[in-house]
């Protein structure tokens, strides 16, 4: 480098140097002035306090709760009082549902991942948002049907001390999901009635796994009746209300087991996959072209990626022009820096695809328990806005099929 260059450079450098300290001297300054006219306000007993202008990172609403009383409605307590953290991601969350994902022209797919229906999530929660039509469709793990079942027929869980030695609760013959305490009888008992039903001959064909929950749920209602139960189970919600439940895994639960165990003895039920990954592509491209498309996700893991890839599923493998989900709603205790789906942030979602970027500012991701967040989110929702038009989905797998292939033989000439 030429000395002369050297000493540019160094010319360079020595100016914003000295820049660097007028601008440093400039702030002290400010400070040291708008400190003198606080000690003058204070002097004077100003009976109001002043701002400066308002700058962009100041015109949030002020947080200024009212006292907690006991008579607040959950409607009141979120929006009053869940201010910031994780109570204002959740404030946002239930906000964002109400506002925009439960308006007429949105279809909201509903994601369950962890031990939520065990804890009684479904009876508290899931079946009054299906019956209100706030969930048109839905991807679950095959655990959270399973156990689902348990109360549908009947069974009973049990709350426990997740301290308990789980080899004291071996030998009592007791199983545990943390502290959820059931007998293990309960485990033979859905077993038993998986494997009847599963028997029939409308079993007896490849399907859908939204076509299997859906027989499921027919069965869970008939049980129900002859019972003499209120209605506990979300299958059997589902059947009554039109609402499609997939598995992103089917083979992973024990309803997957029970499916393997009678493929031994000769059985022919099969749950196709390949159906699952096109119904549900469907449900979203009609969801598109009739309105918007948004997704509630309680968890993450495998349910909530086999809902966030029907974008790219339409876009990228079936090549038919779409630009991605519009509302992303995410309940999660996953960090996003591990690589993980489940933590994975809607901003990194844009570039697969699986989120329309003009939308991203809508998203909302809460890191909170699920069992937290979706009673407060229900009750809210229910408190908000009177039931939707039920869409009846699953009464329409084949017309909505039909549009997604003609659209993808259109794309593809």
């Amino acid at each position: 480098m030429a000395k002369g260059e050297d000493r540019a450079r160094g010319g360079f450098k020595a100016s914003r140097h000295g820049d660097g300290k007028a601008q440093r001297a400039s702030a002290a300054g400010n400070k040291s002035s708008q400190k003198k006219a606080a000690e003058q306000r204070e002097a004077k007993g100003a009976k109001k306090v002043i701002t400066k202008a308002a700058s962009p990172f100041l015109r949030g609403r002020k947080i200024d709760p009212r006292k907690i009383d006991g008579t607040e409605t959950v409607v009141q307590l979120v929006e009053q009082c869940f201010q910031s953290y994780n109570s204002g991601r959740l404030r946002e969350a239930c906000q964002l549902f109400t506002e925009k994902m439960l308006t007429p022209k949105c279809t909201v797919g509903l994601t369950l991942t962890g031990a939520l229906t065990p804890a009684g999530l479904g009876m508290s929660s899931i079946i009054p948002l299906i019956e209100a039509g706030f969930v048109d469709w839905i991807i679950s793990t095959g655990a959270n049907l399973y156990h689902d079942t348990h109360f549908g027929l009947g069974l009973s869980m049990h709350r426990g001390d997740p301290q308990t030695s789980d080899t004291v609760l071996r030998e009592e013959g007791v199983v545990r999901i943390y502290d959820v305490f059931f007998d293990y009888d309960v485990l033979l008992s859905t077993d038993a009635f998986f494997r009847k039903v599963i028997r029939a001959p409308e079993f007896q064909r490849t399907m859908s796994s939204a076509e299997f929950h859906h027989l499921c749920g027919k069965y869970l209602v008939e049980r129900e009746k002859a019972l003499g139960i209120p209605q506990k189970s979300l299958l059997a919600a589902a059947y009554r209300c039109g609402v499609p439940i997939y598995t992103s895994s089917p083979g992973d639960s024990s309803i997957g087991m029970n499916v393997a165990a009678l493929a031994l003895e000769g059985g022919t039920c099969v749950i196709d996959p390949n159906r699952d990954v096109n119904e549900t592509a469907s449900i979203v491209l009609h969801a598109k072209r009739n309105g918007e498309s948004a997704i509630c996700i309680m968890g993450g893991g495998s349910p909530k990626n086999f809902a966030l890839q029907t974008e790219p599923q339409i876009q990228e493998v079936l090549g038919i022009d779409e630009r991605g989900h519009d509302y992303f709603l995410q309940v999660t205790d996953a960090r996003p820096d591990t690589g993980g789906l489940s933590g994975a942030t809607p901003a990194e979602a844009v570039s697969w695809g699986k989120i329309d970027p003009d939308k991203l500012p809508d998203a909302v991701v809460c890191y909170l328990d699920s069992t937290i967040a979706l009673p407060v989110l229900t009750s809210y929702a229910l408190g908000k806005k009177k039931p939707r038009k039920l869409k009846r989905l699953y009464d329409r797998r084949d017309e909505l099929m039909a549009r997604l292939r003609r659209e993808f033989e259109a794309a593809n000439k």
